[in-house]
């Protein structure tokens, strides 16, 4: 059953049009993967969806009665909100329904026979209702959501929180919606892996339908069944399956495409060639050909989707010497940030640097660049290192700037040589280029040009302060979030440059599909300061932590992971004697599958009894009772499931 319809969407800035004639329907239960260049209209389409915009022509129809939640790139919040008003604002609904229901059950056992079967009847939609928006239990349900996100102040002003927490209050807070519709703009920013890999797992369990705009590949692999790709215009594609099957299909239809275009070029050239032959082209009898041969002439033929070409200006080569930490150490108040790290950057070296949100990955960074200095140890820069670096919060481009004077490395006559006509120019690959020009290979117009920075599109934005960064003429690049809001088209132009750089890169990023691509080695930050470096991608990282931690849990001295650079190996100090797994805990452990059965059982069992209209009408009075053993027990199937995970681990 189709759930939305937008119809022929039309939406200008000034003279640019985003999308003219943009058709969208989205049906009950699907998940759609929304892709598209940056500036084709993606996060627009979504505002309009959401009815928090209004497309200059068109209409959006919404199923009768269906709810949407939109959760943006930057999440909104109200002025003076916490964290518990934003989540008890996400369970009004269901809180309503509860006490709804409960209001009605007491109505039962005082209702005549005239109004029996209809209180019976608004009771099973009220379960059904209750049942849809997350079960009886809703206090139990949202702080899973934010213990498991990292958010454990529940009192605390949204205003507070770093932009990471916010986002995930931000998500905690659409999930508890549980709508129809579930529109999400880049989720994935701001979030360490672990956290990406567990909200895979919630939209998964989500029964509403997912439009998803994100740079995530493997998000779009593991969540979508359907692409859909917007073209800049507004012409609009739909590819069946997820991310890889849309790659898979796009390129063979590219294929078939270039084939046909090759095919109509070729009969151009012949019906252009017999139109020259001039007198016996000329007859009544021809005429008919002469019109498909104009025809074909005005035909748009088949053009391959542009992608921006970024490129590098040259940089002095790397001395034996880039980067180099020798036992570095920062505290933060009380916080120990950084602990005793040391850690060499060699020439061609692509070193992913990752970690939880919070664990000091920037802070890091910033010592290495000399931004910060080190409570102990020592940072050395080699003499010819020279440094491009990009911050996530792109403080390095003016908002009130045009994209032409923004893209000036450093400002105007700073790498980039400006003529007596007022044109600048830059070395490029050995090459003088005007930077008109490049900033059109980047895909920006000359119209775009003259735009200010801050009406560009985020991915825009992004896409602007990486072709700066690149004219600077530097050997190591040093990117923060580079892959954030940038399209994924772009991405891959980003990795094959980055494969080709001569120089070396620092990257931090929780981007998984570009570290696979692009890192050689990466620097994991494990919290309490500890620092520590695993050679390979990050699927590689990942099987050699799980290595590293099932050794742990088996209790064999397996060595550690290589300290950062490969320096001296300092001794680490005796682990804790665990706990003997005795008869008792044997025992216990035998008996822990049964009791966690009987829990859960018995948990089905008062869902079930509180879903029953039949509970309301024989005893009403039963319903407060049933609700609070329904929150007993979800804590007690908790409890008991972590307690089997400790008892295996000690059984290992």
């Amino acid at each position: 059953m189709t759930l939305l319809h937008a119809k022929e969407l039309r939406l200008t800035f000034g003279s640019r049009a985003v999308f003219d004639g943009l058709t969208l329907t989205l049906e009950e239960g699907e998940r759609v993967g929304l892709v598209g260049v940056n500036g084709s209209g993606k996060s627009s389409l979504m505002r309009i969806l959401a009815r928090e915009a209004e497309p200059d022509r068109g209409e959006v129809q919404l199923r009768r009665g269906a709810s949407v939640t939109y959760l943006p790139q930057e999440p909104r919040f109200p002025e003076g909100a916490t964290v518990a008003s934003e989540l008890s604002a996400a369970r009004a609904p269901l809180r309503e329904a509860i006490e709804a229901h409960a209001a009605l059950s007491a109505r039962l056992a005082h209702a005549g026979e005239a109004e029996h079967e209809r209180i019976l009847a608004e009771l099973a939609a009220l379960s059904d209702r209750v049942e849809h928006l997350g079960g009886w239990d809703t206090a139990h349900e949202a702080k899973r959501l934010l213990d498991r996100l990292g958010v454990k102040d529940w009192d605390r002003p949204v205003a507070e929180l770093s932009g990471g927490l916010k986002k995930r209050v931000a998500i905690a807070r659409a999930l508890l919606h549980r709508p129809d519709l579930l529109l999400l703009d880049e989720p994935t920013n701001h979030l360490d892996a672990d956290t990406t890999d567990w909200l895979e797992e919630e939209l998964d369990r989500l029964s509403g339908a997912l439009l998803l705009v994100t740079h995530d590949r493997y998000f779009l692999d593991d969540l979508v069944d359907r692409i859909v790709e917007i073209a800049p215009g507004g012409g609009v594609t739909s590819w069946p399956g997820n991310y890889e099957a849309y790659l898979e299909a796009k390129l063979e239809a590219e294929e078939q495409a270039q084939l046909a275009e090759h095919k109509r070029q070729r009969w151009i050239a012949q019906e252009v060639a017999w139109l020259r032959r001039g007198v016996e082209a000329r007859r009544t009898k021809s005429k008919a050909r002469i019109q498909r041969a104009r025809t074909l002439l005005a035909e748009k033929g088949y053009r391959r989707a542009e992608a921006a070409r970024l490129e590098l200006a040259a940089a002095p080569r790397l001395s034996q010497k880039v980067i180099e930490a020798e036992h570095v150490s920062k505290r933060f108040g009380d916080r120990e940030v950084i602990r005793d790290a040391s850690f060499i950057l060699q020439r061609g070296e692509r070193v992913g640097i990752v970690g939880p949100n919070g664990a000091g990955k920037t802070t890091f960074v910033r010592l290495l660049l000399g931004e910060l200095a080190p409570d102990a140890g020592r940072v050395e820069v080699g003499a010819r290192t020279r440094v491009a670096y990009y911050d996530q919060q792109r403080l390095a481009l003016d908002p009130e700037a045009t994209v032409y004077e923004a893209a000036l490395p450093g400002g105007a006559g700073a790498g980039a040589a400006v003529g007596a006509s007022g044109e600048a120019w830059v070395e490029l690959s050995g090459r003088r280029v005007a930077l008109r020009d490049y900033l059109d290979d980047l895909l920006f117009p000359p119209a775009m040009q003259r735009m200010q920075v801050k009406a560009l599109s985020g991915g825009e934005r992004n896409r602007l302060l990486l072709a700066k960064l690149f004219l600077a003429g530097a050997n190591v690049l040093v990117l923060d979030e580079p892959t954030n809001d940038l399209d994924l088209v772009t991405l891959n132009v980003l990795e094959r440059l980055l494969l080709g750089f001569d120089g070396s890169v620092l990257l931090v990023t929780h981007d998984r599909y570009f570290l696979d691509k692009v890192a050689t080695s990466v620097l994991a930050l494990e919290g309490d300061g500890r620092v520590v470096r695993y050679p390979g991608n990050y699927e590689t990282y990942r099987t050699l932590k799980e290595q590293a931690e099932a050794a742990a849990r088996l209790e064999a001295p397996a060595p550690a992971p290589a300290r950062a650079g490969g320096g001296e190996r300092r001794p680490e100090p005796a682990p804790a004697k665990p706990r003997r797994f005795g008869f008792k805990e044997q025992r216990e452990l035998e008996g822990m599958e049964a009791a966690i059965l009987a829990a859960e059982t018995r948990k089905a069992e008062v869902e079930a009894a509180l879903s029953d209209p039949a509970t309301y009408q024989k005893d009403p009075r039963s319903v407060p009772a049933l609700q609070e053993e329904l929150a007993a027990l979800g804590a007690e199937v908790d409890r008991l499931y972590a307690r089997w995970q400790e008892l295996e681990g000690l059984k290992g």
